[in-house]
């Protein structure tokens, strides 16, 4: 019998309808889990809830919620086969993304789950998310951490939420499920991250103390508005760049920031604002003269997934050369490297 650690961080799937709305209540969750019947089944793994104390709305969560999570799971690694995060929908792709990061060595399946409408409620999305996490958290072969929810298994450092009312709410625009959730569970072994050698977990860094931001570019943004936001202590952006990676450069005081900023060590990378598609920061002539002011890709990652990279990095102690060589390269499978 396989044996999990649930961590409860709060969200709507613990959550009760209140006069002033859903809110989550201390005890609910684990109560309504022990009256689930299918937990009963002896397919079922055995588990042990730590509810945390608050429970958050995931629109709460800040970096150091990731570390006490990725905290929690080292605590208990050794004394459980696998890991269930339980977890809002609003901010739960960016601890998808943080946790590989901060996961040194990861050998366990992390699962994180959560549900658009509450478990106490009678139609509500949460059962089928819950006992699919927990079967997947058991069962499967995963060395990494994944987000399961509706009909997917996605790599938690390329998922993100993609839409605000329906049960498919999630989904890796740049690389495929790691498993169907249908019928059976199906596991795409060819997609899933290799056991690492070596059979610990440490956390690394254990705080995340870096100073990162984002922006998504608009037309006629004002180069005050940009040149506000790379003030110090900024020391990384993830920029949200048109297309394959373009920007203005009529205003030649934007480019000029840009270039100000990364000549005294802000790391800025670009991302696409589209679903699909990557960076190729030298197609056009817009995108080369991001280039020129030091701006580099980011390809194919998430915004989330960019963000949460580089404040790992940059808390690590990573200079400002290393965290820009190190932006570009795949750690966690959140990227696709580039051809050549």
């Amino acid at each position: 019998m396989k044996r999990l650690y649930i961590v409860y961080t709060g969200g709507t799937i613990g959550m009760r309808h209140t006069p002033d709305g859903y809110a989550p209540e201390p005890g609910l969750m684990a109560k309504l889990m022990r009256a689930m019947p299918e937990m009963a089944d002896p397919v079922m793994p055995e588990f042990d809830i730590h509810e945390y104390d608050p429970l958050l709305d995931s629109s709460n969560m800040r970096p150091r919620d990731w570390v006490a999570i990725g905290q929690d799971i080292v605590d208990h690694y050794d004394a459980y086969d696998g890991f269930v995060v339980l977890h809002g929908t609003d901010t739960m792709a960016y601890t998808a993304s943080a946790l590989p990061f901060l996961l040194q060595g990861l050998g366990k399946p992390v699962v994180v789950t959560g549900s658009q409408i509450p478990l106490s409620e009678v139609r509500s999305d949460a059962r089928a998310n819950l006992i699919s996490a927990l079967l997947v958290a058991a069962r499967c072969q995963i060395p990494e951490v994944c987000l399961c929810f509706g009909s997917k298994l996605l790599r938690g450092c390329r998922a993100t939420k993609v839409d605000a009312e329906g049960f498919e709410a999630f989904d890796s625009p740049h690389y495929p499920p790691l498993g169907a959730l249908g019928v059976d569970i199906r596991i795409d072994h060819e997609h899933v991250a290799p056991l690492p050698e070596g059979g610990g977990v440490a956390l690394a860094p254990d705080a995340l103390t870096a100073t990162v931001g984002a922006l998504r570019l608009f037309p006629g943004m004002a180069s005050e508005l940009l040149a506000h936001v790379l003030e110090p202590p900024l020391q990384g952006l993830v920029l949200e760049t048109y297309g394959s990676g373009s920007g203005p450069t009529l205003d030649t005081r934007f480019l000029d920031t840009l270039a100000e900023a990364t000549g005294r060590g802000v790391v800025v990378v670009a991302i696409t604002q589209c679903l699909r598609g990557s960076i190729h920061i030298a197609s056009y002539a817009t995108g080369s003269a991001l280039s020129r002011a030091g701006v580099i890709s980011g390809h194919d990652m998430t915004a989330e997934a960019a963000l949460c990279k580089m404040c790992c990095l940059f808390s690590a102690g990573g200079s400002p050369a290393s965290v820009r060589e190190m932006m570009g390269r795949n750690l966690r499978g959140e990227l696709t490297a580039p051809v050549g």
